[in-house]
């Protein structure tokens, strides 16, 4: 194969996939890694892609990059439905205890189904922090009986509506929740999880330590992916729920850090 016809299809790969490595390109085309590393630093020459450790990602990817949380509600949204409907089963009617929701559009799918939940005995109920302002307007609008909410305090940042700084981690730091759901930007086996601003990384880092359990929602496309701050490694998570397979360095990675993953 031709070099233009290998960077053709490593930009063809990048804008399908989002991501490819020098190792498994190399294996793809049968050359040495030297050869993929020129036709990487050729494509990124001309913005088709950029380098990272180990590959490449799209031109337009940063690890600062940071999306609102109106551009990402109908980003695969199917994938996030998914997720958040195997995130509800485990608040299933018996469930007894506190729930911590994190910001982000797919914890709000989340919302929307903790809007409909009811227990199978009368008089209980579950105690539901969050400090995300969009999702405690919405669970509080909903007026269930059954959901105690608790809405944490502290400066709003306007992208995303989460509350964040000392003020919300001080909160956090007081509160011991049996289950919280934390998104992120990016799953990595040597980055662990982690999000574009410092800020919310220091809450959702604040989230992790809180909770009795940590489950984090991540559609594929974060899987492989890293942001600029890390606010978790893999072995503070104990379930990872996403809508497709990791690779298999990340897959190994999880398995060692005890990491259940739940495929929705």
């Amino acid at each position: 194969m031709y070099a233009t016809e290998r960077h053709q299809h490593i930009a063809d790969t990048i804008d399908r996939v989002g991501r490819v490595s020098v190792a498994g390109l190399a294996r793809d085309f049968g050359v040495t890694t030297e050869t993929i590393r020129r036709d990487l630093d050729a494509l990124e020459q001309v913005g088709r892609l950029r380098r990272v450790h180990g590959g490449a990602v799209p031109a337009g990817q940063s690890t600062a990059a940071e999306s609102s949380l109106d551009e990402r509600l109908d980003r695969n949204a199917a994938q996030k439905e998914a997720i958040a409907r195997a995130a509800f089963a485990l608040i299933p009617p018996t469930f007894r205890g506190s729930l911590l929701l994190d910001s982000g559009s797919t914890t709000g799918r989340l919302a929307e189904l903790l809007i409909t939940w009811s227990p199978d005995q009368p008089g209980a109920g579950v105690d539901v922090a969050t400090n995300s302002i969009p999702l405690a307007a919405r669970l509080h609008a909903a007026a269930n009986p059954h959901l105690q909410l608790r809405s944490l305090g502290g400066a709003v940042r306007g992208i995303t509506g989460a509350a964040v700084g000392p003020t919300t981690i001080a909160q956090l730091s007081d509160i011991r929740p049996d289950l919280a759901f934390v998104g992120a930007n990016g799953v990595s086996a040597e980055f662990g999880f982690s999000t574009p601003d410092e800020t919310e990384a220091s809450a959702k880092a604040a989230m992790v330590h809180a909770a009795r359990r940590v489950v984090v929602l991540a559609d594929s496309s974060k899987l492989d992916a890293e942001s600029l701050v890390r606010f978790a490694c893999l072995d503070e998570v104990d379930t990872l729920i996403t809508d497709a397979p990791p690779g298999p360095e990340l897959r190994e990675a999880l398995a060692d850090a005890d990491v259940q993953v739940v495929l929705a």
